[in-house]
């Protein structure tokens, strides 16, 4: 219970960021939402390994940190965590938020960014998380937090900068429930970021194969 717990506080407030300083038009908001994944991994990672992604825990099964019955246990806390994010940030604002990939982008383009950035969180985290060479590190959060601030700024304008099917989900039910808003782009946040989660588990066994 512990373990569903964190996840779901980690990724409340990863997902409480993101609508809080979208909504508010924050400037450089992706250095927020990076630094709250930091901290927020930091919190937790001692706990339930600091997931706060279910593409990420995607990753970690198939990598063989994660047991095959904690898998949807930790994606329902997670999603629920996003879902009450969403739900209060539009109860402070007054309003939902929208995700969906800019008009100018193809659904390539978009689908494209969601995949390779959320491969790049989810081989960090294979790599500085569950590597045995790091093992007890200190800097594995802002590593993980970074990545995130790197993949906002550069793939968020194009996308929608999900990188996290719960950050997709939650936002979009959110907005579709109560803004009137479309579940017509959720598919990409699902496709996306579980495909770049499932090759970074597959470039990670290459990586993890000693030289010879």
């Amino acid at each position: 219970m512990r373990n569903l717990v964190t996840e779901f506080i980690g990724t409340f407030f990863l997902v409480f960021t993101v609508c809080l300083t979208v909504t508010g038009e924050v400037p450089m908001a992706p250095l927020a939402i990076g630094c709250s994944l930091m901290v927020m991994v930091y919190m937790g990672g001692h706990i339930s390994g600091a997931h706060y992604n279910p593409a990420v825990s995607f990753a970690l099964l198939l990598r063989g940190k994660m047991p095959g019955k904690d898998f949807i246990p930790y994606v329902v806390a997670q999603v629920l965590g996003a879902i009450v994010a969403a739900y209060l940030s539009s109860v402070i604002f007054g309003r939902t938020i929208p995700i969906a990939p800019s008009a100018n982008a193809s659904v390539v383009a978009a689908l494209l960014v969601e995949i390779l950035f959320t491969f790049a969180l989810a081989l960090v985290v294979l790599n500085v998380a569950t590597h045995p060479d790091v093992k007890g590190n200190s800097f594995y959060g802002l590593a993980i937090g970074f990545t995130i601030v790197v993949a906002a700024f550069a793939g968020g304008s194009i996308s929608g900068g999900a990188f996290n099917p719960a950050v997709g989900t939650g936002i979009t039910v959110v907005h579709a429930l109560l803004g009137g808003g479309s579940f017509a782009s959720w598919w990409l946040y699902l496709v996306g970021p579980f495909v770049g989660g499932a090759l970074a588990a597959v470039v990670y066994k290459i990586q993890e194969v000693p030289s010879t």
